[in-house]
């Protein structure tokens, strides 16, 4: 009689990696799926546009300029928009010169800039005491740029 009877030996530390492992790769999986799954869905909601999207839309998306002239001196503030907000505000062509001479200039911008961004609105700012004038021409301008991209017609060529 010839009986094959097979002795499985498992260590203890073997069964207890396998378990550990199964349990992240089981983790793994839900958070993929979960990652994946919510991806989807907020990526179809941007990409459909229905007229009423369209029209509680608060800018034509894209870059914005205004022009602010300092005695001779000239440099750009660019606003870049989406559909609904407010997404970079900078100063474009701002030489060295121009940095010396107004020194407050771009502290004033950040400053701003950061208060817009929370807000998305040019109302209500808070500005500093030092920079107060400086602030109030670069929120002019950034309006300014604003108006162009809620009516394009009105942007220079």
């Amino acid at each position: 009689m010839s009986s094959k009877t097979k002795i499985v030996v498992l260590h203890m530390k073997e069964v207890v990696y396998t378990a550990v492992f199964l349990a992240l790769a089981l983790i793994l999986l839900v958070v993929f799926l979960i990652m994946f799954s919510g991806k989807k869905d907020s990526a179809k909601k941007p990409s459909v546009t229905t007229a009423a999207s369209a029209e509680n839309a608060r800018y034509i998306p894209g870059i914005y300029t205004s022009t602010i002239s300092l005695g001779d001196q000239t440099f750009d503030v660019q606003v870049n928009v989406e559909q609904d907000r407010i997404t970079a505000i900078s100063l474009n062509n701002l030489s060295e010169t121009t940095a010396a001479m107004y020194p407050l200039m771009e502290p004033a911008l950040d400053s701003i800039a950061s208060q817009i961004y929370v807000n998305q609105t040019t109302e209500g700012l808070i500005y500093g005491e030092d920079d107060r004038y400086t602030s109030e021409l670069l929120v002019s301008a950034i309006n300014q740029a604003l108006e162009q991209a809620q009516n394009p017609s009105s942007a220079e060529s």
